[in-house]
């Protein structure tokens, strides 16, 4: 508590008050917005030290201002289907914060997006890209389409139409897209392609998660699965604790689901469930990983179909059945608010040991909450799954300069940068006098680096 004992009670209510009034005036504005007001008050709430101390970050009102979106940009995505029939989706670009770099943020395709996930998603981007250590602000993209069911045509369709208005919005030292849920190598093509045509020019730089042959990166892809186990394997070493024999459940079968399952194995854990949007299968002598990534990476099938191939596994209907499954580690991979209070009790019982956040905040607040009451080690999403804009940034250094490191270079960067977080977040966590909480940590760590710059370039 060495923080708080530095400072007077009456610093620390002023602190508290103003966080209120500011929760109060961002509420108010975004009444709708349940998944970006659940962001802003784990934001704000975790900053009540940090304002304390420095209470040059009331008296420039940095609360209601970084709270704000620098830009907002919504559009209609008309387009073609197989059929001919016209189409019409809506599409979305927040352009949060530049303080410290270009906007940097993925796009997302999927029917629940809405303005209030993409003002959730672009929130926690501006701390997650300030943790990397990167010149990189936060920004977040997509569009309510589903690509599920979707033929190649039909894919390119929507993604050229979605383009022909973002690309208005975006360059390499403006804003800098990249993949999501729904958004993988096949839609950046597309996108880059047209971007390329309308613009008449090769920006390599301004898309990231390209293939390797026209300017991707390596370790891209598996960057956030691999950053979040390597988040995950820090914090428990700080605790006598390892991959290494542990029995592991992670929920989803994405990319990220998929690589830190790989990572996983590697550092010599065992994985028994992962899941889809339909159910999860638990395979109690670890699940065999080519079989998934031939089905979900490869195959666009069900992970139902797993069994087939693998009697011995079983599948069960619905997602969250699969916190049940007692386990060492739980990494949750899939998406917001995925595991709640119920999930995480039940997790806790059966003993785990280490929670590690691979989606953006797939725990509630509630699930979060009960985890760091019983003592269980918990890597907050804007850490542990910041692997993923680490090395897009690092695809953008590559295009900048005309190079291209080896797989070995990129994945030693990525495990140092990941290090360099967790280090960050418990040194920050430990100064502010919330020693062995990460979440505060890593939002503070995250946040004065923006505010300071903030600060520096004035009311703009």
């Amino acid at each position: 508590m060495q923080i708080l004992e530095r400072v007077e009670e009456t610093d620390i209510q002023s602190a508290r008050d103003y966080v209120t009034k500011a929760y109060e005036t961002v509420r108010k504005r975004n009444r709708h917005e349940s998944e970006f007001l659940q962001a802003v008050k784990e934001i704000f709430d975790s900053l009540v030290p940090v304002l304390a101390r420095h209470p040059k970050y009331i008296e420039h009102r940095i609360l209601e201002r970084i709270a704000e979106p620098e830009r907002m940009i919504v559009f209609k995505v008309p387009w073609v289907d197989d059929q001919g029939n016209v189409q019409v989706n809506r599409g979305f670009r927040v352009q949060f914060n530049s303080a410290i770099g270009p906007y940097k943020g993925g796009i997302r395709f999927h029917p629940s997006v809405n303005a209030s996930i993409i003002k959730f998603l672009g929130f926690e981007q501006i701390f997650k890209n300030s943790l990397t250590g990167q010149p990189i602000g936060g920004g977040k993209g997509g569009a309510d389409f589903d690509p599920k069911g979707k033929s190649d045509r039909e894919i390119m369709s929507f993604t050229q139409s979605f383009m022909n208005e973002l690309c208005k919005y975006m360059g390499p030292d403006t804003d800098i897209p990249a993949g999501d849920i729904g958004v993988g190598a096949r839609e950046i093509g597309y996108m880059f392609g047209q971007y390329k045509k309308i613009r008449g020019r090769y920006d390599a730089g301004v898309l990231t998660g390209k293939g390797l042959e026209y300017g991707g990166s390596f370790t891209r892809k598996e960057a956030t699965g691999y950053g979040l186990v390597y988040f995950v394997e820090e914090m428990m070493k700080d605790q006598g604790l390892s991959f290494k024999g542990s029995t592991v459940v992670v929920s989803g079968s994405g990319n990220v689901a998929l690589y830190a399952m790989e990572k996983a194995a590697q550092f010599g854990a065992k994985v028994v469930a992962c899941s889809d949007s339909d159910g999860y299968i638990y395979d109690k002598n670890g699940i065999h990983l080519d079989t998934v990534k031939r089905l979900k990476e490869f195959g666009n099938k069900r992970i139902s179909e797993y069994v087939d191939e693998h009697p011995e596994a079983r599948y069960f209907t619905g997602c969250l059945g699969i916190w049940s499954v007692p386990c060492d580690i739980a990494l949750p991979c899939a998406t917001q608010n995925e595991m709640d209070e119920k999930a995480a009790q039940v997790l806790i019982e059966n003993g785990v040991k280490a929670i590690g956040e691979g989606a953006n905040m797939p725990c509630s607040q509630e699930a979060a909450r009960q985890f760091l009451d019983s003592g269980i080690l918990f890597g907050p999403a804007k850490a542990a799954n910041a692997g993923g804009v680490a090395v897009s940034a690092l695809e953008m250094a590559q295009n900048s300069t005309r190079l291209r490191w080896t797989a070995e270079e990129t994945d030693a960067r990525l495990r140092g940068i990941m290090t360099d977080i967790y280090r960050k977040s418990v040194k920050a966590a430990s100064e502010y006098g919330r020693a062995g909480y990460l979440t505060d940590g890593c939002n503070i760590a995250g946040f004065m680096k923006v505010a300071d710059a903030m600060i520096a370039q004035g009311v703009v």
